[in-house]
Order: C-alpha cells, then sequence, then structure tokens
C-alpha cells in the first residue's frame, strides 16, 4: 500500500490495480483478491475464506445458526442480508428501480435480470449446444436436456422432472389442489396461468395478434397455431406413413389409424372410437338428442355438417363442383363418386370374385349375391329381399 498526493490524507492505494480505501484493513481484504491468500479456515470442512466475517457466516451451515429474525413473522436467517431482503416482502419496499422502463424490485439481483429484457444479453451459455440465456438458471435447467437429469421427484408414484415448478404442477394431481379461483364464477384451476385464460371469457380480452390477417387470440398458443396457415408449416410427422400436420393432437390422432387404438367407449353399446368427438357423436344415437336444428323448417340433426348439408336443400346451394363437366353438388362426397364416371375409378372390390365398383354401397349389393343375405322384409307377407329398392317395388303389389 502507498500513500498518493491525489487522494485525501489518510487514503490507501492498491499498488496492482489503483483502488482506493479509507481504512488500511479493508485494502488488507483487497489485497487477497490479487494473492489469492485465504488465512481464515473452516476447523470443520477445511473451507478457507479472505475475511473472518466470511469464515464465520460459513460456520453456520454447520451448527444451523440463524441469529437474524423477523420481527413480523419470526423467520430466522443466517445472515442479516437475507433478513433485511425478507422485511420487504412485509413492508413492500422495492428500492431497486429499472431506468429503462421503471418496473421496482426487492433485489438488486432481480432488477439486474430484468435489465436483460431491454439490453438483450445472454451472459450464461450452453457447453454443449451453444445456446445462450439471460439467467443462469435457465440455462442449468436446458443442460437436464442434454443430460437428462431430473433431480425433483413426486412423493407419491415417483414421477421425475427437470423442473421443480412442473413437479409441483404435477402433484396438485394427486391432492386435487386448484389454489387459483376466478373472481368472477368461482370456477379453481391448479395453475395461475390458467386461470389468466379463463378470466378472459369474462373480459373478452384477446392480447395475441395475428401479424398478416389481424385475427386476434385469448390464448398465445392458439394464435401460433392460427400462423401455420399462413405459413404452411406442420412441424408435427407421422412416423409411420410421413404424414404432417399442423397440431400435435392432429398427428395423435392420425396414429391410430396405425395402432389401432380406440380409446374412446361408449358406456351404453361398447362401441370404440379413435376420436372422442366421433364417441360424443355416436352417443346422441342412444340418446336421441339432436342438438342441431335447421332455422327453416325445424328438422333436428345429430351432427353439425349434417344440419349445413341440409341447409342447401332450403338454399339451393352446391358449393362442390365437377372440374371437368361442371356439374355441382351439394355435398362433397357426391361430387367425388360423380368424378368416378369421368376417371374410371372403382375403389371397392368384391373379396370373392374380385368384381369392383365405384361406390361402397353397390359392392355391399353384390356380396349378397355370394352370401344370400336379404335384409329387407316386406311388412305384409314377410318377402324378404337383397335390395331396399326392390322391397319398395314389391311392397306396391300390396297397395293395388
Amino acid at each position: 500500500m502507498s500513500y498518493d498526493s491525489n487522494t485525501r490524507k489518510n487514503s490507501y492505494v492498491c499498488e496492482v490495480c489503483g483502488s482506493v480505501f479509507a481504512r488500511k484493513h479493508h485494502a488488507n481484504y483487497h489485497m487477497r483478491t490479487h494473492t489469492g491468500e485465504k488465512p481464515y479456515s473452516c476447523e470443520i470442512c477445511g473451507s478457507s475464506f479472505t475475511q473472518k466475517q466470511s469464515m464465520l457466516r460459513h460456520m453456520r451451515t454447520h451448527t444451523g445458526e440463524q441469529p437474524y429474525c423477523c420481527k413480523v413473522c419470526g423467520s430466522s436467517f443466517t445472515e442479516k442480508q437475507n433478513m433485511v431482503r425478507h422485511m420487504r416482502t412485509h413492508t413492500g419496499e422495492q428500492p431497486y428501480y429499472c431506468k429503462v422502463c421503471g418496473s421496482s424490485f426487492t433485489q438488486k439481483q432481480s432488477m439486474l435480470q430484468h435489465m436483460r429484457i431491454h439490453t438483450g444479453e445472454k451472459p450464461y451459455s450452453c457447453e454443449i449446444c451453444g445456446s445462450s440465456f439471460a439467467q443462469k438458471q435457465n440455462m442449468l435447467q436446458h443442460m437436464r436436456t442434454h443430460t437428462g437429469e431430473k433431480p425433483y421427484s413426486c412423493e407419491i408414484c415417483g414421477s421425475s422432472f427437470t423442473k421443480k415448478q412442473n413437479m409441483v404442477k404435477h402433484m396438485q394431481a394427486h391432492t386435487g389442489e386448484k389454489p387459483y379461483y376466478c373472481e368472477v364464477c368461482g370456477s379453481s384451476f391448479t395453475m395461475k396461468q390458467h386461470m389468466v385464460q379463463h378470466m378472459r371469457t369474462h373480459t373478452g380480452e384477446k392480447p395475441y395478434c395475428c401479424k398478416v390477417c389481424g385475427s386476434s387470440f385469448a390464448v398465445k398458443q392458439n394464435m401460433l397455431k392460427h400462423m401455420r396457415t399462413h405459413t404452411g408449416e406442420k412441424p408435427y410427422s407421422c412416423e409411420v406413413c410421413g404424414s404432417s400436420f399442423t397440431q400435435k393432437h392432429s398427428m395423435l390422432q392420425h396414429m391410430r389409424i396405425h395402432t389401432g387404438d380406440k380409446p374412446y367407449s361408449c358406456e351404453v353399446c361398447g362401441f370404440s372410437f379413435t376420436q372422442k368427438q366421433g364417441m360424443l357423436q355416436h352417443i346422441r344415437i342412444h340418446t336421441g338428442e339432436k342438438p342441431y336444428s335447421c332455422e327453416v323448417c325445424g328438422s333436428g340433426f345429430t351432427m353439425k355438417h349434417h344440419m349445413l348439408q341440409h341447409m342447401r336443400t332450403h338454399t339451393g346451394e352446391k358449393p362442390y363442383c365437377c372440374k371437368v363437366c361442371r356439374s355441382s353438388f351439394t355435398q362433397k362426397q357426391h361430387m367425388l363418386r360423380h368424378m368416378r364416371t369421368h376417371t374410371g375409378e372403382k375403389p371397392y372390390s368384391c373379396e370373392i370374385c374380385g368384381s369392383s365398383f365405384t361406390q361402397k354401397e353397390s359392392m355391399l349389393q353384390h356380396m349378397r349375391t355370394h352370401t344370400g343375405e336379404k335384409p329387407y322384409s316386406c311388412e305384409v307377407c314377410g318377402f324378404s329381399f337383397t335390395q331396399k329398392q326392390n322391397m319398395l317395388k314389391h311392397m306396391r303389389t300390396h297397395t293395388v
């Protein structure tokens, strides 16, 4: 240490870096950052420290001593600074401010992390793939995607997680806890984010907007899905046939075509379905429910698209056109059948004799010539027929 005439009297200047100190012992502490000297050692584990005070604080990790207590709630701490930070949870004091947007924080570290939103600084990098992060914690969590480490385990079922927050959310599935409540209707949720999204059903708020067409959405994920209608992106691919999809659940539903999985079953007849919607529509056969009604004649339908098709009988709309002869049809299926008269395609084949047909119904009628099945019976005399049309013709012989 030396005295510098440019500094005030009794100041101590570091000869290595030029730092100035008002007290000699502070200057001595500082010199150890250059020399690496750590004269204070823990008698229990051998850890060494540059300052005695640091060594005493470390000793509390062994003794469990927590000499600093909160006067409000009684919580105790090993270090005074931690107690001071804790007190701000009671006082609401937020002494650290962002100079850019004015946001305030209880801790300096939180403010510094927030500042990176404005500066774009990402000082923590993954050593494996080079991804960078604004916070060290996020980088450590990311590293687990490489190592496969899942340090947080459910005490009930043993499921393990890379993030503590995910484990806490999972635990609520066992406890049934739903700590977040909607102030409007009282609905409860396991996650705060779900409650916030739900609130938008009351407020009508749609904060996420499509930059292409201006459509707005209450949930960010829905906006991202919508964007794919503009970009054509289909990020989910079938591992079996390579078909690609814009949404993950569409790909999972498609996979059941290959696996044969039908996880949704009718409780009445046991019939199973690949999609929940298909099962719900089927249930209406048993209940007789017809939730979709024609506004013109009042006819009811179990499925919405059947009602829309029916409406065309009133409007005369025929939105499906044949590209060859320009014939128009009310239903897409009818147009596709018609197209086969031009292409000659006969996609339905008899398994017995190999005869092929343009329509499935024609193939089924033909099969009865082999099986002898006659499913249509006359209500008057009991005579049976292979085709419904023939049975109707026969019925006229009784009415003459």
